[in-house]
Protein backbone atom coordinates (compact mmCIF):
# COMPACT_ATOMS: atom_id res chain seq x y z
CA UNK A 1 0.00 0.00 0.00
CA UNK A 2 1.47 3.44 -0.92
CA UNK A 3 2.54 5.48 2.08
CA UNK A 4 0.29 8.36 1.09
CA UNK A 5 -2.77 6.08 1.24
CA UNK A 6 -2.23 5.64 4.94
CA UNK A 7 -2.25 9.38 5.53
CA UNK A 8 -5.57 10.35 7.11
CA UNK A 9 -7.35 13.02 5.15
CA UNK A 10 -8.46 15.97 7.26
CA UNK A 11 -11.92 17.28 6.46
CA UNK A 12 -11.91 21.08 6.00
CA UNK A 13 -14.05 23.13 8.39
CA UNK A 14 -17.66 23.58 7.28
CA UNK A 15 -18.72 27.08 6.29
CA UNK A 16 -21.77 28.51 8.07
CA UNK A 17 -23.29 31.61 6.51
CA UNK A 18 -25.28 33.67 9.00
CA UNK A 19 -27.86 35.99 7.43
CA UNK A 20 -29.03 38.86 9.64
CA UNK A 21 -30.57 42.29 9.17
CA UNK A 22 -27.69 44.41 10.46
CA UNK A 23 -24.49 43.74 12.35
CA UNK A 24 -24.86 46.32 15.09
CA UNK A 25 -25.48 46.53 18.82
CA UNK A 26 -28.19 44.11 19.95
CA UNK A 27 -28.78 40.87 21.80
CA UNK A 28 -29.14 38.78 18.64
CA UNK A 29 -25.96 40.21 17.20
CA UNK A 30 -24.07 39.80 20.47
CA UNK A 31 -25.05 36.15 20.59
CA UNK A 32 -23.93 35.65 16.99
CA UNK A 33 -20.52 37.19 17.67
CA UNK A 34 -20.06 35.03 20.77
CA UNK A 35 -20.94 31.95 18.74
CA UNK A 36 -18.47 32.77 15.98
CA UNK A 37 -15.72 33.50 18.49
CA UNK A 38 -16.18 30.28 20.45
CA UNK A 39 -17.19 27.49 18.05
CA UNK A 40 -14.16 25.24 17.28
CA UNK A 41 -12.15 26.67 14.39
CA UNK A 42 -11.14 23.16 13.38
CA UNK A 43 -14.79 22.34 12.60
CA UNK A 44 -16.49 25.56 11.53
CA UNK A 45 -15.79 28.64 9.42
CA UNK A 46 -18.18 31.58 9.23
CA UNK A 47 -19.46 34.33 6.97
CA UNK A 48 -22.00 37.00 7.88
CA UNK A 49 -24.40 38.38 5.28
CA UNK A 50 -26.11 41.60 6.42
CA UNK A 51 -29.21 42.39 4.42
CA UNK A 52 -28.43 46.05 5.20
CA UNK A 53 -25.06 47.05 6.66
CA UNK A 54 -22.44 46.27 9.30
CA UNK A 55 -21.27 48.77 11.90
CA UNK A 56 -18.09 48.92 13.99
CA UNK A 57 -19.70 46.12 16.01
CA UNK A 58 -17.99 43.83 13.47
CA UNK A 59 -14.73 44.50 15.31
CA UNK A 60 -15.92 42.29 18.16
CA UNK A 61 -15.44 39.26 15.92
CA UNK A 62 -12.01 37.96 16.90
CA UNK A 63 -11.52 35.49 14.06
CA UNK A 64 -9.68 37.07 11.09
CA UNK A 65 -11.16 34.67 8.50
CA UNK A 66 -14.81 35.80 8.80
CA UNK A 67 -16.09 37.49 5.65
CA UNK A 68 -18.80 40.10 6.14
CA UNK A 69 -21.04 40.91 3.18
CA UNK A 70 -23.23 44.02 3.13
CA UNK A 71 -26.25 43.73 0.82
CA UNK A 72 -27.37 47.34 1.42
CA UNK A 73 -31.04 46.52 1.02
CA UNK A 74 -33.16 49.67 0.81
CA UNK A 75 -36.27 50.13 2.91
CA UNK A 76 -39.35 48.37 1.58
CA UNK A 77 -39.31 45.78 -1.21
CA UNK A 78 -35.86 45.92 -2.77
CA UNK A 79 -36.21 43.10 -5.31
CA UNK A 80 -32.60 43.41 -6.45
CA UNK A 81 -31.39 42.58 -2.92
CA UNK A 82 -32.58 38.99 -3.34
CA UNK A 83 -30.30 38.65 -6.33
CA UNK A 84 -27.37 40.08 -4.39
CA UNK A 85 -27.92 37.55 -1.59
CA UNK A 86 -28.19 34.71 -4.13
CA UNK A 87 -24.92 35.74 -5.81
CA UNK A 88 -23.13 36.04 -2.45
CA UNK A 89 -24.22 32.55 -1.44
CA UNK A 90 -23.32 31.07 -4.83
CA UNK A 91 -19.82 32.48 -4.36
CA UNK A 92 -19.44 31.47 -0.69
CA UNK A 93 -20.94 27.96 -1.15
CA UNK A 94 -21.72 27.41 2.57
CA UNK A 95 -22.67 24.02 3.95
CA UNK A 96 -25.20 25.68 6.31
CA UNK A 97 -27.20 28.89 5.93
CA UNK A 98 -28.57 30.25 9.21
CA UNK A 99 -31.11 33.10 9.01
CA UNK A 100 -32.32 34.94 12.09
CA UNK A 101 -35.60 36.73 12.85
CA UNK A 102 -38.19 38.30 10.59
CA UNK A 103 -35.98 40.73 8.60
CA UNK A 104 -33.90 37.80 7.27
CA UNK A 105 -36.84 35.45 6.75
CA UNK A 106 -37.50 36.39 3.13
CA UNK A 107 -33.86 35.60 2.29
CA UNK A 108 -34.64 31.91 2.76
CA UNK A 109 -35.80 31.68 -0.89
CA UNK A 110 -32.53 32.92 -2.45
CA UNK A 111 -30.63 30.75 0.07
CA UNK A 112 -32.54 27.68 -1.13
CA UNK A 113 -32.08 28.61 -4.80
CA UNK A 114 -28.35 29.22 -4.32
CA UNK A 115 -27.41 25.59 -3.73
CA UNK A 116 -27.57 22.51 -1.56
CA UNK A 117 -26.96 24.15 1.80
CA UNK A 118 -28.76 22.92 4.90
CA UNK A 119 -30.98 25.74 6.13
CA UNK A 120 -31.59 26.87 9.71
CA UNK A 121 -33.89 29.67 10.83
CA UNK A 122 -33.74 31.17 14.32
CA UNK A 123 -36.40 33.18 16.16
CA UNK A 124 -34.87 35.42 18.84
CA UNK A 125 -37.87 37.58 19.71
CA UNK A 126 -40.68 39.61 18.19
CA UNK A 127 -40.57 43.37 17.64
CA UNK A 128 -43.16 46.14 17.58
CA UNK A 129 -44.35 45.27 14.05
CA UNK A 130 -45.66 41.91 15.34
CA UNK A 131 -45.68 42.27 19.10
CA UNK A 132 -48.32 39.59 19.73
CA UNK A 133 -47.02 37.14 17.12
CA UNK A 134 -50.38 37.24 15.31
CA UNK A 135 -49.47 39.19 12.16
CA UNK A 136 -51.20 37.21 9.42
CA UNK A 137 -48.90 38.14 6.54
CA UNK A 138 -45.68 37.47 8.44
CA UNK A 139 -46.96 34.18 9.82
CA UNK A 140 -48.01 33.06 6.34
CA UNK A 141 -44.42 33.69 5.25
CA UNK A 142 -43.16 31.63 8.17
CA UNK A 143 -45.53 28.78 7.34
CA UNK A 144 -44.32 28.82 3.74
CA UNK A 145 -40.74 28.61 5.00
CA UNK A 146 -41.42 25.14 6.42
CA UNK A 147 -40.95 23.73 2.91
CA UNK A 148 -37.26 24.62 2.83
CA UNK A 149 -36.05 25.05 6.45
CA UNK A 150 -34.32 21.96 7.85
CA UNK A 151 -34.26 23.12 11.47
CA UNK A 152 -35.79 25.93 13.51
CA UNK A 153 -34.19 27.39 16.64
CA UNK A 154 -36.07 29.28 19.34
CA UNK A 155 -34.30 30.96 22.25
CA UNK A 156 -37.19 30.53 24.71
CA UNK A 157 -39.91 28.02 25.52
CA UNK A 158 -42.48 30.69 24.75
CA UNK A 159 -41.12 31.10 21.21
CA UNK A 160 -40.96 27.31 20.84
CA UNK A 161 -44.64 27.01 21.70
CA UNK A 162 -45.52 29.82 19.29
CA UNK A 163 -43.60 28.18 16.42
CA UNK A 164 -45.28 24.87 17.21
CA UNK A 165 -48.85 26.08 17.74
CA UNK A 166 -49.12 29.13 15.46
CA UNK A 167 -46.65 28.31 12.68
CA UNK A 168 -47.04 24.54 12.71
CA UNK A 169 -43.37 23.60 13.03
CA UNK A 170 -42.92 19.92 13.89
CA UNK A 171 -41.13 19.03 17.12
CA UNK A 172 -38.59 17.00 15.14
CA UNK A 173 -37.40 20.19 13.43
CA UNK A 174 -37.57 22.48 16.45
CA UNK A 175 -34.69 23.16 18.86
CA UNK A 176 -34.71 25.24 22.04
CA UNK A 177 -31.30 26.84 22.62
CA UNK A 178 -31.06 29.44 25.36
CA UNK A 179 -28.68 32.38 25.11
CA UNK A 180 -25.55 32.09 27.22
CA UNK A 181 -23.29 34.50 29.10
CA UNK A 182 -19.54 34.50 29.63
CA UNK A 183 -19.70 34.23 33.42
CA UNK A 184 -15.98 34.93 33.79
CA UNK A 185 -16.36 38.28 31.99
CA UNK A 186 -19.70 39.19 33.57
CA UNK A 187 -18.96 38.66 37.25
CA UNK A 188 -19.69 40.44 40.55
CA UNK A 189 -17.64 43.36 41.81
CA UNK A 190 -17.83 47.00 42.90
CA UNK A 191 -17.01 49.52 40.17
CA UNK A 192 -19.38 52.34 41.06
CA UNK A 193 -16.79 54.98 41.88
CA UNK A 194 -14.80 54.22 38.73
CA UNK A 195 -17.73 54.23 36.30
CA UNK A 196 -20.39 56.72 37.40
CA UNK A 197 -19.76 60.45 36.84
CA UNK A 198 -18.16 62.25 39.76
CA UNK A 199 -20.78 63.60 42.14
CA UNK A 200 -23.67 61.76 40.46
CA UNK A 201 -24.30 59.18 43.17
CA UNK A 202 -23.74 60.07 46.86
CA UNK A 203 -22.18 57.43 49.16
CA UNK A 204 -25.57 56.17 50.41
CA UNK A 205 -27.19 56.20 46.97
CA UNK A 206 -29.37 53.50 45.43
CA UNK A 207 -28.74 53.22 41.70
CA UNK A 208 -31.32 51.69 39.36
CA UNK A 209 -30.38 50.93 35.79
CA UNK A 210 -31.20 49.32 32.49
CA UNK A 211 -29.39 48.71 29.21
CA UNK A 212 -30.45 48.01 25.65
CA UNK A 213 -31.64 49.54 22.42
CA UNK A 214 -33.61 52.71 23.15
CA UNK A 215 -36.63 51.55 21.16
CA UNK A 216 -40.33 51.33 21.94
CA UNK A 217 -40.26 47.56 22.44
CA UNK A 218 -37.72 47.98 25.25
CA UNK A 219 -40.00 50.53 26.98
CA UNK A 220 -37.37 52.54 28.85
CA UNK A 221 -40.04 55.26 29.03
CA UNK A 222 -41.95 52.94 31.37
CA UNK A 223 -38.96 52.82 33.70
CA UNK A 224 -38.72 56.62 33.63
CA UNK A 225 -42.41 56.85 34.56
CA UNK A 226 -41.93 54.37 37.41
CA UNK A 227 -38.90 56.37 38.61
CA UNK A 228 -41.03 59.54 38.62
CA UNK A 229 -43.82 57.86 40.57
CA UNK A 230 -41.42 56.56 43.21
CA UNK A 231 -40.13 60.08 43.82
CA UNK A 232 -43.67 61.46 43.89
CA UNK A 233 -44.59 58.95 46.61
CA UNK A 234 -41.28 59.22 48.45
CA UNK A 235 -39.78 62.68 47.77
CA UNK A 236 -37.10 62.11 50.42
CA UNK A 237 -35.50 59.58 48.04
CA UNK A 238 -34.45 62.40 45.69
CA UNK A 239 -31.31 62.74 47.82
CA UNK A 240 -30.06 59.24 47.05
CA UNK A 241 -32.08 57.49 44.29
CA UNK A 242 -30.44 57.58 40.86
CA UNK A 243 -31.30 56.20 37.40
CA UNK A 244 -28.94 54.95 34.67
CA UNK A 245 -30.16 54.15 31.13
CA UNK A 246 -27.48 52.77 28.80
CA UNK A 247 -27.96 52.58 25.03
CA UNK A 248 -28.90 54.48 21.89
CA UNK A 249 -31.97 54.50 19.69
CA UNK A 250 -35.01 56.35 18.42
CA UNK A 251 -36.46 56.85 21.92
CA UNK A 252 -33.47 58.77 23.27
CA UNK A 253 -35.10 62.18 22.81
CA UNK A 254 -38.41 61.06 24.33
CA UNK A 255 -36.63 59.68 27.39
CA UNK A 256 -34.72 62.91 27.96
CA UNK A 257 -37.89 64.95 27.44
CA UNK A 258 -39.78 62.88 30.02
CA UNK A 259 -36.99 63.39 32.56
CA UNK A 260 -36.89 67.13 31.81
CA UNK A 261 -40.67 67.49 32.22
CA UNK A 262 -40.48 65.76 35.61
CA UNK A 263 -37.50 67.95 36.57
CA UNK A 264 -35.44 64.83 37.28
CA UNK A 265 -32.79 65.15 34.61
CA UNK A 266 -30.00 65.70 37.15
CA UNK A 267 -30.91 62.41 38.88
CA UNK A 268 -30.44 60.35 35.70
CA UNK A 269 -27.41 59.45 33.59
CA UNK A 270 -27.75 58.48 29.92
CA UNK A 271 -24.23 57.61 28.71
CA UNK A 272 -25.24 56.22 25.31
CA UNK A 273 -23.50 53.12 23.97
CA UNK A 274 -20.74 51.68 26.14
CA UNK A 275 -18.10 48.99 25.79
CA UNK A 276 -17.65 48.51 29.54
CA UNK A 277 -20.94 46.81 30.31
CA UNK A 278 -19.68 44.51 33.10
CA UNK A 279 -18.46 47.58 35.01
CA UNK A 280 -21.75 49.36 34.42
CA UNK A 281 -23.81 46.41 35.70
CA UNK A 282 -21.59 46.26 38.79
CA UNK A 283 -22.20 49.96 39.42
CA UNK A 284 -25.94 49.30 39.86
CA UNK A 285 -27.84 48.16 42.93
CA UNK A 286 -30.84 46.96 40.93
CA UNK A 287 -31.23 46.11 37.23
CA UNK A 288 -34.65 46.81 35.70
CA UNK A 289 -35.96 45.45 32.39
CA UNK A 290 -39.31 47.08 31.48
CA UNK A 291 -39.67 45.53 27.98
CA UNK A 292 -42.94 45.04 26.13
CA UNK A 293 -41.54 41.91 24.47
CA UNK A 294 -38.41 39.78 24.83
CA UNK A 295 -36.97 36.55 23.53
CA UNK A 296 -34.24 35.72 26.01
CA UNK A 297 -32.70 38.97 27.20
CA UNK A 298 -28.91 39.07 27.11
CA UNK A 299 -28.84 42.18 29.28
CA UNK A 300 -30.94 40.47 31.95
CA UNK A 301 -28.63 37.45 31.95
CA UNK A 302 -25.54 39.66 32.02
CA UNK A 303 -26.83 41.71 34.95
CA UNK A 304 -27.71 38.52 36.85
CA UNK A 305 -24.24 37.10 36.13
CA UNK A 306 -22.80 40.27 37.67
CA UNK A 307 -24.73 39.55 40.85
CA UNK A 308 -27.46 42.13 40.42
CA UNK A 309 -30.98 41.62 41.73
CA UNK A 310 -33.45 42.29 38.91
CA UNK A 311 -36.96 43.52 38.28
CA UNK A 312 -38.39 42.56 34.88
CA UNK A 313 -41.73 42.44 33.11
CA UNK A 314 -43.44 39.11 32.39
CA UNK A 315 -42.55 39.53 28.73
CA UNK A 316 -41.52 36.68 26.48
CA UNK A 317 -38.82 34.52 28.02
CA UNK A 318 -38.15 36.71 31.08
CA UNK A 319 -40.01 34.34 33.48
CA UNK A 320 -37.92 31.45 32.12
CA UNK A 321 -34.61 32.97 33.21
CA UNK A 322 -35.47 35.08 36.27
CA UNK A 323 -36.63 32.96 39.25
CA UNK A 324 -39.32 35.09 40.87
CA UNK A 325 -38.84 35.70 44.57
CA UNK A 326 -35.38 34.09 44.44
CA UNK A 327 -33.28 36.26 42.12
CA UNK A 328 -35.69 39.08 41.38
CA UNK A 329 -39.26 40.22 40.80
CA UNK A 330 -41.59 39.97 37.80
CA UNK A 331 -44.35 42.49 37.07
CA UNK A 332 -47.08 42.95 34.48
CA UNK A 333 -46.15 44.46 31.13
CA UNK A 334 -46.87 48.21 30.79
CA UNK A 335 -47.82 48.57 34.46
CA UNK A 336 -45.75 51.50 35.71
CA UNK A 337 -47.34 51.38 39.17
CA UNK A 338 -46.44 47.70 39.64
CA UNK A 339 -42.92 48.42 38.42
CA UNK A 340 -42.57 51.27 40.91
CA UNK A 341 -43.88 49.13 43.77
CA UNK A 342 -41.49 46.28 42.98
CA UNK A 343 -38.53 48.67 42.89
CA UNK A 344 -39.60 50.23 46.20
CA UNK A 345 -39.62 46.83 47.90
CA UNK A 346 -35.93 46.50 47.06
CA UNK A 347 -35.13 50.08 48.05
CA UNK A 348 -36.63 49.41 51.48
CA UNK A 349 -34.81 46.08 51.92
CA UNK A 350 -31.06 46.18 51.16
CA UNK A 351 -30.68 42.59 52.40
CA UNK A 352 -33.12 41.49 49.68
CA UNK A 353 -30.98 43.21 47.06
CA UNK A 354 -27.88 41.36 48.25
CA UNK A 355 -29.58 37.98 48.64
CA UNK A 356 -31.31 38.05 45.27
CA UNK A 357 -28.11 39.28 43.60
CA UNK A 358 -26.18 36.28 44.91
CA UNK A 359 -28.94 33.89 43.81
CA UNK A 360 -29.05 35.51 40.37
CA UNK A 361 -25.34 34.91 39.85
CA UNK A 362 -25.56 31.25 40.85
CA UNK A 363 -28.60 30.69 38.65
CA UNK A 364 -26.87 31.98 35.53
CA UNK A 365 -23.63 30.10 36.23
CA UNK A 366 -25.51 26.81 36.53
CA UNK A 367 -28.05 27.27 33.74
CA UNK A 368 -27.05 29.91 31.17
CA UNK A 369 -23.31 29.74 30.57
CA UNK A 370 -21.78 30.64 27.23
CA UNK A 371 -20.16 27.20 27.06
CA UNK A 372 -23.55 25.49 27.18
CA UNK A 373 -24.96 27.71 24.43
CA UNK A 374 -21.98 27.13 22.13
CA UNK A 375 -22.07 23.38 22.74
CA UNK A 376 -25.77 23.24 21.83
CA UNK A 377 -25.27 25.13 18.57
CA UNK A 378 -22.26 22.99 17.72
CA UNK A 379 -24.26 19.82 18.27
CA UNK A 380 -27.07 21.10 16.03
CA UNK A 381 -24.70 22.10 13.21
CA UNK A 382 -22.91 18.74 13.38
CA UNK A 383 -26.21 16.87 13.14
CA UNK A 384 -27.09 18.78 9.96
CA UNK A 385 -23.68 18.15 8.39
CA UNK A 386 -24.01 14.41 8.91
Amino acid sequence: MPAEASVRQVKPPALICHIIFRLGVGGLENGLVNLINHLPESEFRHAVVCTTTATEFRERIRRPDVEIVEINKTEGKDIASYGRVWRALRRLRPQIVHTRNLPALDMLAPAWLAGRSRIVHGEHGLDMVELTGENRRYNQLRRASRAIVDRYIAVSRELCEWLREDIGVQDSRLNLIYNGVDVSHFAPGDTRSAVLPAGFAPPDSIVLGTAGRLERVKNQIGLVQAFCRILEMRPELRKRLRLVIVGEGSQSGAIEQALDQAQLRELAWLPGLRNDMPDLYRALDLFVLPSLREGISNTLLEAMACGRACVATRAGGNPEILPEGIAGALVRVEDDDALAEAILRYIDNPDLIRGHGLAARLHVVHNFSLETMVANYGELYRSLLQ
